[in-house]
């Protein structure tokens, strides 16, 4: 059984004339409206600091935070030299290079903006989103399987896949084991969290959760994937993807930690 080979699939879904919709921006927007449908029903249950007016009202600093921080994390994390040479390539959004690195700090950007602008704080409103990124993290892990990007390692596996780009040599289906971890399986998690032990009562506590299980996913899924050419491997054979992990696990279990040990957020009677 296997290896697989990749099927040709056109980057392309839709194509109305001169208007190319790709896998990639349909993934971006599946994520983005999933994860708002799924904040308005986290809105809605206790503490209610975070209202669903307030999510609807987030979505676009969402959005921005996502595709200028994706954008501007990837040509600062990993090719600078490049788009300093190149400065107007970096606007050819659609040509690929995005960082989820750099998505989280400009959607972390956004938040604290908005939630001093409209008094909800950063961690209620960052615990909700933080609920929901998962499924952004699936959709666009599926894109990029799609794009027949960022594959594993060669491997003798039986589920191995030949990419077009990846050489005679089947691969890890790395994509596919990311969205399995960032996405399926972290998202079941703080969902369990949420509805089962109210953890939306403890602030900061999802939010831990999810820099922890991300890190960790990623820490773990990058011991399979093929490092970024351009980069390589680093000391003792890590990869930069695992260096950038590092921190977000850290810091994740200091806000679980710091979470448990302070009381529930009390809920006004009568909300």
């Amino acid at each position: 059984m296997g290896p697989y080979v990749f099927p040709d699939i056109d980057p392309i879904a839709v194509q109305i004339g001169p208007l190319a919709i790709r896998w990639y921006a349909l993934a971006y927007i599946a994520g983005l409206i999933g994860g708002w449908q799924y904040c308005l029903r986290l809105a809605k249950r206790p503490p209610h600091t975070v209202t669903p007016k307030h999510i609807d009202d987030f979505m676009v600093w969402a959005t921005i935070g996502v595709v200028l921080g994706g954008r501007l994390g990837f040509v600062l994390f990993y090719q600078p030299g490049y788009y300093l040479a190149n400065p107007l390539d970096i606007l050819q959004v659609w040509r690929g290079g995005m960082s989820f690195h750099g998505g989280l700090l400009g959607v972390i950007v956004a938040m604290i903006i908005f939630g001093r602008r409209h008094g909800t704080g950063f961690f209620p409103l960052s615990d909700i989103v933080a609920a929901a990124t998962p499924i952004g993290l699936f959709f666009g892990r599926i894109a990029n399987f799609i794009n027949a990007e960022l594959w594993g390692r060669v491997t003798d596996a039986p589920w191995g896949v030949v990419f077009p780009n990846g050489g005679p040599s089947p691969r890890h289906p790395s994509q596919l084991y990311e969205a399995l971890l960032e996405g399926l399986v972290l998202f079941a998690v703080i969902a369990v969290l949420v509805y089962r032990r109210d953890a939306l009562l403890r602030t900061g506590l999802v939010s831990g959760v999810f820099l922890t299980g991300y890190g960790l996913s990623r820490i773990l899924v990058e011991t399979v994937r093929e490092p970024d050419a351009y980069i390589g491997f680093l000391a003792f054979g890590t990869t930069y993807g695992q260096w950038l992990s590092v921190p977000m696990v850290l810091y994740g279990l200091y806000l679980i930690w710091n979470a448990q040990r302070q009381p529930p957020v009390t809920v006004k009677s009568g909300t």
